[in-house]
């Protein structure tokens, strides 16, 4: 993986991307998509196909780096989603990013208004206890499935009939999850777009045409466009690997 843009040229060890993309500030919710040139969020209804080996590499590392990992439950179940692996090679990077007091790898933080989750999987059931999948849900969802969720996962209610995203992020942070990294889905990230919440946004760009048919990798509700400002650009295989700041994030701002 090479610089492009924004920071020289040259190549780049786990250790180099790693300062790329550590976080500015403790408490920051940062985005990470992939998608084909022509802006297709997927392939045969899955992101895997779009991805690479340096893709899945720095998919990696930005997890190595977070405090939390927050995804939407439909997008956890149509990529199978597990708990974060341990890295023990990337384990000086972690310590250095989060701290010596984290867990290994980090937990997942599922959202779902409805709770219709499947609790079997290994999501629920081999997450370590020091990192624990969350549950993110409304006070709408129905009592049983938030009692069910709650022997298996720990369970945050945020807002009354949908999930209000700015109290989810709030009580992440409340648990010292402060540096959020989001992976869609698509519609996920629309509305964390839309709350206002966005501070970076990573998106791999793959050579490929994927035609007509895919969704983009953002759904949802129309929102005021929101300038970003480039901070990178990296470059493997084709592969295009760009990081952008929100205009009204940049590092050092309120």
């Amino acid at each position: 993986m090479r610089v492009l843009a924004a920071s020289g040229e040259g190549d780049l060890d786990d250790a180099g991307v790693a300062g790329l993309y550590a976080y500015p500030q403790p408490h920051w919710l940062r985005a990470n998509m992939v998608a084909s040139a022509d802006g297709a969020g997927s392939l045969d209804g899955r992101s895997t196909g779009l991805s690479s080996p340096a893709d899945k590499r720095l998919f990696g590392l930005l997890r190595v780096l977070t405090d939390v990992v927050l995804v939407g439950a439909g997008t956890a179940r149509t990529e199978q989603y597990k708990p974060a692996r341990r890295r023990p090679a990337l384990a000086g990077l972690r310590a250095a990013s989060v701290g010596q007091d984290r867990p290994a790898a980090p937990p997942i933080a599922l959202v779902s208004k409805n709770l219709d989750l499947d609790l079997t999987t290994p999501l629920f059931t081999q997450a370590p206890p020091d990192a624990r999948t969350i549950v993110i849900t409304c006070a709408g969802s129905p009592d049983d499935r938030r009692a069910a969720a709650a022997r298996v996962a720990d369970v945050i209610v945020a807002g009354d009939l949908v999930v209000d995203l700015n109290q989810a992020v709030a009580a992440l942070r409340d648990r010292g999850l402060g540096r959020v990294l989001c992976e869609g889905g698509p519609h996920l990230l629309g509305q964390i777009g839309a709350a206002g919440l966005l501070d970076e946004f990573c998106l791999t760009v793959s050579p490929l045409l994927a035609g007509p048919g895919p969704a983009r990798v953002i759904a949802g509700s129309p929102f005021p466009a929101r300038p970003m400002t480039l901070a990178h650009v990296l470059e493997e295989d084709g592969f295009l690997f760009c990081r952008y700041l929100a205009a009204n994030h940049l590092p050092g701002k309120s």
